[in-house]
């Protein structure tokens, strides 16, 4: 079935439908089909309310700006992020696609700008769901998540893990890493971590062989980190987040995180590979940033 047609679809409830086209023509994951099957169950019985009447397929075509700024507002009353609310946004998009309605020209939210900030857990795992999501073949997208949840969770470089070879296989507790100037170092892997590698190696149709590159492209090729760029670019402008979200900053994030839960400065130093202390030291001052930026935003006097 062609995306954005309804045609070939059963009399099946429209977001029932909708998830059917999800899961066997997007090939979306088990997750997202929920989540979007949610949101087009929250608009419909929205615009039942907004509207005064039952909603079909093709009423969608006469949704506005006000009615979508409307529902997002509703979203937003019940204590929905900035990411979640994107995502809510994106799900409202590919189910207009689906029904063969254009939508409404809508901004998604963004994170304020200003001092570096760490992406917030909740970003992080919506980031990387994203780009996995949409990949073009399923062990790509099993590739993305695990080089992004190696960022995030074990604070890898992106070149530190395209350097990463077939003999990291099978993964472990712990990970060997090469970091600059050929240093050494060894860093835990969070059972999550573990699982989305070894997951990416069943996937892969490619021969994973001691020497060769642990991460390849669609052609079995090297994986370059251009795409794992291109494709963080692309999710963080559908979620709605900063342009400061990159995979340098989930290496950020990764650090102000565990700074921030009492991590002592030089065992983040060794877990990051930094040379020098000073290089370190930096996350202290995000980490104040952040925490001034909570007071401010709590304080009833601030």
């Amino acid at each position: 079935m062609a995306w954005g047609s309804v045609a070939s679809v059963t009399d099946a409830p429209l977001p029932i439908a909708f998830a059917r086209h999800l899961a066997r023509d997007r090939r979306r994951s088990a997750h997202t089909v929920r989540a979007y099957q949610a949101t087009a169950e929250r608009l419909l019985a929205f615009l039942r309310l907004h509207w005064g009447g039952p909603v079909a397929a093709g009423d969608l075509s006469r949704l506005s700006q006000a009615d979508l700024r409307a529902f997002l507002a509703a979203r937003r009353e019940t204590g929905l992020g900035n990411a979640s609310t994107a995502r809510e946004l994106s799900a409202v998009r590919a189910l207009m696609a689906f029904a063969g309605a254009p939508p409404p020209r809508v901004s998604g939210p963004r994170v304020k700008k200003g001092v570096p900030r760490p992406i917030a857990p909740a970003e992080a795992v919506a980031l990387a769901e994203e780009v996995s999501e949409d990949a073009r073949e399923p062990w790509i997208g099993a590739r993305d998540w695990a080089v992004l949840l190696l960022l995030y969770g074990a604070g890898l470089r992106i070149g530190e893990a395209m350097a990463l070879t077939g003999a990291a296989l099978p993964v472990g507790d712990t990970l060997r890493v090469t970091g600059k100037r050929a240093k050494m170092r060894v860093v835990p892997l969070l059972p999550a971590v573990r699982d989305a590698i070894q997951a990416y190696a069943a996937a892969c149709p490619y021969h994973l062989s001691g020497d060769a590159p642990l991460f390849r492209g669609a052609k079995g090729g090297p994986l370059s980190p251009a795409i794992i760029r291109r494709s963080v670019r692309a999710a963080r402008v559908r979620l709605g987040l900063s342009d400061r979200t990159t995979p340098h900053a989930l290496r950020h994030s990764f650090a102000t995180h565990l700074l921030g839960r009492g991590a002592d400065l030089r065992a983040l130093q060794e877990l990051l590979g930094h040379a020098s202390l000073a290089s370190t030291q930096i996350y202290t001052a995000v980490d104040a940033a952040h925490l001034l930026d909570v007071y401010r935003n709590a304080h009833p006097r601030a």
